[in-house]
């Protein structure tokens, strides 16, 4: 085996020990405390811990990318073809939006993870802005390069198939959820093949934003 080669190993062993860490604590956390309080969104609180965990994570996976060219790593390229790729982002979103949807609906999942609120509370509008910027923005970037930038980058040598597989799983399971799973999962292979088709990582940010900010808007308007 080669010195390169061992590197990258390690890095996957790295990488599968965050993720399964990820995933280990999000369902303690589920069993341990059960769903968030209905208002969670109102509250600076969730969005302030939130975006430190995020950057916390991103921090760990920047980490896990030294000794290689970071932009490489992540995937932060231009598409071979920007209209081309915002075409493929377009029908990703449907087939997300439609696919998880239909899941969600045939599992009676649609509030599996109790951050639905009742309804609009417009004096804590501030609150629910701050909590859309984490979830809508630096949610969505930060995990598209932990799974489509870096996961996809460190088991695309073993595949194209074992790659979407893993990454997309890591990805449902480090939301600590049971009857979404498949929908989560459903995101994370739509995602990847767009990762795989375009050869970069910012249509799947724009996807999984446009994708968050859909559900939070339709949360409160409806």
């Amino acid at each position: 085996m080669t010195p390169e080669r061992g590197a990258l190993n390690v890095k996957r062993g790295f990488w599968l020990l965050l993720v399964g860490a990820l995933a280990g604590i999000a369902y303690a956390g589920r069993i341990g405390g059960g769903k968030p309080p209905k208002d969670a969104l109102f509250q600076y609180e969730t969005a302030i811990s939130g975006i430190v965990l995020y950057l916390i994570l991103l921090g760990i996976a920047v980490t896990l990318g030294r000794g290689l060219p970071l932009r490489e790593f992540f995937a932060l390229r231009r598409p071979r073809s920007w209209p081309r790729a915002l075409g493929l982002a377009l029908g990703g979103y449907v087939a997300i939006f439609l696919g998880a949807g239909l899941l969600l609906q045939l599992l009676d999942a649609g509030d599996e993870q109790g951050l639905t609120p009742d309804g609009w509370d417009s004096s804590r509008a501030g609150a629910y802005a701050a909590n859309f910027v984490a979830i809508a923005l630096v949610g969505p970037i930060v995990e598209e390069l932990l799974y489509r930038g870096a996961g996809m980058t460190l088991f695309g040598a073993l595949g194209a198939l074992p790659a979407v597989a893993i990454t997309s799983l890591a990805f449902g399971l480090a939301h600590g959820l049971v009857l979404a799973l498949a929908a989560l999962v459903l995101f994370g292979v739509v995602t990847a093949l767009l990762r795989l088709r375009t050869d970069s990582v910012y249509p799947c940010m724009l996807v999984h934003c446009a994708f968050n900010a859909t559900s939070l808007i339709v949360a409160v308007a409806v």
